[in-house]
């Protein structure tokens, strides 16, 4: 899909936390604005909640209907809520994903592509992988409106943050159909080439 077409639309405007009603209609390509609770979670944290589950404990949010965004904050200067806090590359928790998404996790924001299993995944359990602008991160901390460290305070930046957003803008990138934003560029640029 185009990025004129991506942006043709009004944004279709969601509030965490997330239900099947709310995602079975967004297909790739559509603009999001998403308000409410997110979690911050980087590879390091997932490796650990992945571990916490593994052992039978339990993880330090309840993950139902939730979102994970793919970012570590960096520090916040006096007068900000958080500094500037854009996505990470998304396969790095590629490995770490299946057990959140059974868990109940509704939602994911990153950036770049998914793996087959991660994609496979996201239509088994019903969720959408939402991918943010790489190189906004100023802009995107201006839509956090509350930061709270939750856990695992000893990763620093990585630990998992509680935020609270107002409308911060994300594209579906894989929705609960199948669909793949990067495989219908690929084909499109493919058909544009030959053309």
């Amino acid at each position: 899909m185009d990025s004129a077409a991506i942006n043709s639309a009004a944004p279709i405007r969601l509030t965490t936390p997330l239900t099947d009603e709310m995602l079975r209609p967004l297909k790739v390509g559509e603009s999001v604005l998403l308000s409410g609770v997110i979690y911050t979670a980087r590879d390091a944290a997932h490796k650990r909640m992945v571990e916490t589950l593994k052992h039978g404990e339990d993880l330090p949010m309840a993950l139902d209907g939730q979102v994970i965004y793919y970012v570590g904050p960096a520090p916040a200067q006096p007068d900000q809520v958080t500094g500037p806090a854009g996505p990470t590359t998304s396969t790095r928790m590629d490995s770490f994903t299946l057990p959140l998404l059974e868990r109940g996790l509704k939602g994911m924001i990153g950036k770049g592509k998914r793996s087959d299993e991660v994609r496979a995944g996201i239509v088994h359990y019903g969720a959408v992988y939402f991918v943010a602008v790489g190189g906004a991160a100023a802009l995107i901390a201006a839509r956090i409106k509350q930061v709270e460290m939750i856990a695992y305070h000893d990763l620093g930046t990585e630990a998992i943050h509680r935020l609270l957003v107002e409308d911060f803008p994300v594209v579906v990138g894989n929705d609960v159909h199948g669909g793949d934003l990067f495989e219908m560029g690929k084909a499109q640029y493919r058909v544009r080439s030959t053309e």
